[in-house]
């Protein structure tokens, strides 16, 4: 890339203009025997829909918060990537609680007693089904992100994200610019070159600064393992072309 990116959105811009049919993320369940591959302009889609659920369907931005109670998955990308491309602040994990209500709350199904008690205007329940499939029952007061956010456009056409404004609490506030150069300083520690595939076993719930931020900001992909052996992991590795692991 020409010029770093000034935002972690920037970044996802970026990978689209560079090429928009490679692939970007890659996620393996080998307990489900599930192979997901999102490419570029896949992905942004999906962000894209995301980010028009939080300001056209929800109203929400700067100066509102969401809490996202999920583990590393290509959804989870589409919702961390979605809310600072709407520049809605995040309150992830642990941080997810706090002394104010957050205004929405994005939560896998097991998780949906963590949402509450972040005490969301509105709460949007994952399954992390393969192929996206919708829940099979959807819990009262809650609503499925699947379903509602295929409603909302694919384009996201408002201005770009403030590299000054807030985009993550932790829980203290860290701005948009801060937040992708922490992304830009892990890529550099972690060996990873721009163009590489990193390898990311995910059982153990990483950093979204890890297996997300910082592979986008770098220009590289990243391949997602959960449920597999050393020696599967190694065939993973070898079929994935991956030239970096963690």
């Amino acid at each position: 890339m020409s010029s770093d990116p000034a935002t972690v959105p920037a970044a996802l811009a970026a990978a689209l203009r560079a090429n928009q049919n490679a692939p970007l993320i890659t996620y393996y369940d080998e307990r489900l025997g599930e192979r997901t591959e999102l490419s570029a302009v896949t992905l942004d889609n999906w962000v894209a829909k995301t980010a028009n659920l939080l300001v056209d369907g929800a109203a929400l931005g700067p100066d509102d918060s969401a809490a996202v109670l999920l583990p590393a998955h290509w959804q989870t990308a589409a919702v961390l990537l979605g809310c600072l491309t709407a520049g809605v602040p995040v309150r992830f994990g642990a941080t997810a609680t706090g002394p104010a209500p957050v205004d929405v709350a994005f939560a896998a199904v097991d998780r949906a007693e963590q949402a509450r008690a972040a005490r969301p205007a509105e709460t949007y329940l994952l399954g992390l089904a393969p192929m996206a499939l919708p829940l099979r029952e959807v819990p009262d007061g809650a609503l499925d992100y699947v379903v509602a956010v295929r409603a909302f456009g694919d384009r996201f056409s408002s201005a770009p994200a403030d590299p000054s404004g807030i985009a993550w609490y932790e829980p203290e506030p860290v701005s948009q610019a801060a937040l992708a150069d922490r992304a830009r300083r892990h890529a550099g520690e972690s060996g990873l070159l721009p163009g590489g595939r990193l390898l990311v076993p995910v059982d153990a719930e990483p950093d979204p600064v890890a297996w997300l931020f910082a592979p986008l900001l770098l220009g590289a992909s990243v391949v997602l393992v959960r449920n597999a052996d050393a020696e599967r992991l190694d065939a993973i590795a070898a079929t994935e072309r991956v030239t970096t692991r963690t």
